[in-house]
């Protein structure tokens, strides 16, 4: 057991979620953040409001249950003061932050639209949601990192943001927004390790494959799209992010690059790892 922190953005379902209990399972203290806090509150998802299964508060009842400790801090990505604040809080209460997971991601319109449909608008909520909000954490929480040379940042991109898609948006491919927004996120790790080597701090990418969400079905995602790939769960890829929290990926894993979530998983053999959510 350790008695490191970790911060984990987008925890009120899903990977994130998931992956709050696979560290507090580890012996992690979490700070954890989404726009929900209680059961049954409504918010935008992909242009509707509505009420998905899962909230901070579910979270961290299942954190408690394996013997963790979790401190809830609403926030919003496309509020970025908002999540600038619960990271101080965390500091506040915690004391430091040894793990930074970037994991939440804009919900809202745009996302898989055409090129030639997406609005500005839409653009700009995207990027603010997947680029602009982990920069202002990276910058709320790494400097404390460096100051104690030691710290992870593990960012959650996306395989569509490497690979060309296999048809339209609307027919079982993607966009261009999300996977630009992807793209650009990707590219602070590289950033990060450039201008501060041999600090102890570590940076990766993350992708998770297709991990199929109650938002994603909103949004149209089919079984067109699900053809095309073979889904992992959310405790699968949960099981790899507390894995790489304390242990160093293989170079074969092109660290330097992205991790490859499901692949990491099928190697270590978690692949079958059940959901530590308890519904």
């Amino acid at each position: 057991m350790n008695d490191k922190v970790a911060f984990i953005t987008g925890a009120s379902r899903g990977i994130g979620a998931e992956s709050a209990v696979a560290l507090a399972s580890a012996g992690y203290r979490v700070a954890i953040t989404a726009r929900t806090l209680t059961d049954g509150e409504h918010h935008d998802h992909v242009g509707s409001s509505v009420a998905l299964p899962g909230s901070l508060e579910a979270t961290a009842k299942a954190v408690e249950s394996v013997g963790g400790d979790a401190l809830c801090l609403r926030g919003d990505i496309l509020e970025p003061r908002s999540m600038v604040a619960a990271a101080e809080a965390a500091l506040k209460h915690f004391g430091r932050i040894d793990l930074l997971f970037n994991n939440a991601v804009y919900q809202g319109t745009g996302n898989i639209e055409a090129l030639l449909d997406v609005a500005e608008e839409q653009l700009w909520a995207i990027y603010q949601g997947n680029v602009f909000t982990p920069l202002a954490l990276v910058k709320a929480i790494v400097p404390g990192m460096i100051d104690r040379k030691s710290g992870t940042v593990l960012n959650m991109v996306s395989h569509s943001a490497f690979t060309d898609p296999p048809a339209a948006a609307n027919n079982g491919g993607w966009g261009f927004a999300y996977p630009s927004s992807k793209a650009a996120l990707a590219r602070m790790a590289a950033s990060l390790r450039a201008e501060h080597p041999a600090k102890g701090l570590r940076v990766f990418n993350l992708e998770p494959g297709l991990v199929m969400t109650d938002v994603m079905r909103l949004a149209g995602i089919d079984d067109a799209v699900m053809a095309r790939f073979k889904p992992c769960s959310p405790a699968a890829i949960a099981a790899v992010v507390s894995w790489l929290a304390d242990n160093e990926p293989l170079e074969a894993w092109d660290p330097k690059n992205v991790l490859r979530g499901p692949a990491i998983a099928k190697e270590l053999k978690l692949l079958q790892s059940r959901s530590l959510l308890g519904t």
